[in-house]
């Protein structure tokens, strides 16, 4: 049985990685396939649904707007991050344990819920649905992960580093931006990364939130109603796989390099 046990937990680890990742290997292989039908066995060899792809003036357009929402997305989750991250572990305040409680609500709703509810107040505003209106929404709920991230770096942070600094005759402000944020540069990073991320592939929301210009994941939606275009959301697919993968390791470099910098 001691034996057995560890075989047993191995089994189960490459059946689950299978049965995680072998829709992602499917991507590839129907993007290339010189079928309209999604399945086995292949027809062949085509890059006829990629020039499709160069056709739908609506697809550039909505990956530009992701694009747009996902970098303010990412830029104002850290921001707001960086300020309350700063705030929970440096400073002791009434409320202190509610206000974060609030803060990181939005982790534990449903997305739906927190859909609706944003169009009804946005709507009794008076206020037109847009890119902001989407931007709002993934800020608010790409911000707890933002501040989860960069608690943990304020708070393993070496606290007598900036004392000295500020010893040595450094601004408050003067420390925060030559000391403190290159500290924690590690966790600034992976907030702008999980920020970028939450928001390009965030589908609820945005459904309910956009205006007339749709985002990406609501125009690839948009496609699934029609079993004809298929093979171009693969095609699609596939492309959004290895931009990610790209995007992974660019920012898993750049981490790296920041903790080098910092002797982390």
């Amino acid at each position: 049985m001691k034996h057995s046990s560890p075989i047993a937990l191995s089994v189960f680890v490459v059946i689950y990685l299978v049965f995680l990742y072998a829709p992602i290997f499917l991507l590839p292989i129907f993007a290339f396939n010189d079928s309209a039908v999604i399945a086995f066995p292949l027809s062949g060899f085509t890059l006829h649904w990629f020039k499709e792809l160069w056709g739908e003036d609506v697809l550039f357009r909505a990956a530009t707007n992701s694009l747009i929402i996902a970098v303010s997305t990412a830029v104002l989750s850290t921001c707001f991050g960086v300020l309350t991250a700063r705030a929970m572990a440096r400073h002791q305040f009434i409320g202190k344990k509610p206000i974060f409680g609030l803060i990181m609500a939005p982790l534990f709703l449903p997305e739906i819920i927190i859909g609706v509810s944003m169009l009804i107040v946005l709507l009794q505003l008076g206020l037109a649905l847009s890119l902001w209106t989407v931007i709002i929404g993934h800020t608010l709920i790409a911000t707890p992960f933002s501040v989860s991230i960069l608690a943990t770096a304020f708070n393993n942070m070496d606290r007598s580093l900036e004392e000295a600094s500020l010893d040595l005759g450094e601004t408050r402000i003067g420390t925060f931006r030559r000391v403190i944020l290159p500290l924690v540069a590690p966790g600034l990073i992976s907030s702008l990364l999980i920020g970028f991320i939450i928001s390009l592939d965030e589908f609820v929301i945005a459904f309910f939130l956009t205006g007339t210009d749709p985002t990406l994941p609501v125009y690839i939606w948009s496609l699934l109603r029609f079993p004809s275009k298929l093979p171009i959301v693969m095609a699609l697919g596939f492309l959004l796989l290895v931009l990610s993968l790209i995007l992974l390791s660019l920012f898993e470099a750049a981490r790296r390099r920041s903790e080098r910098l910092t002797g982390g």
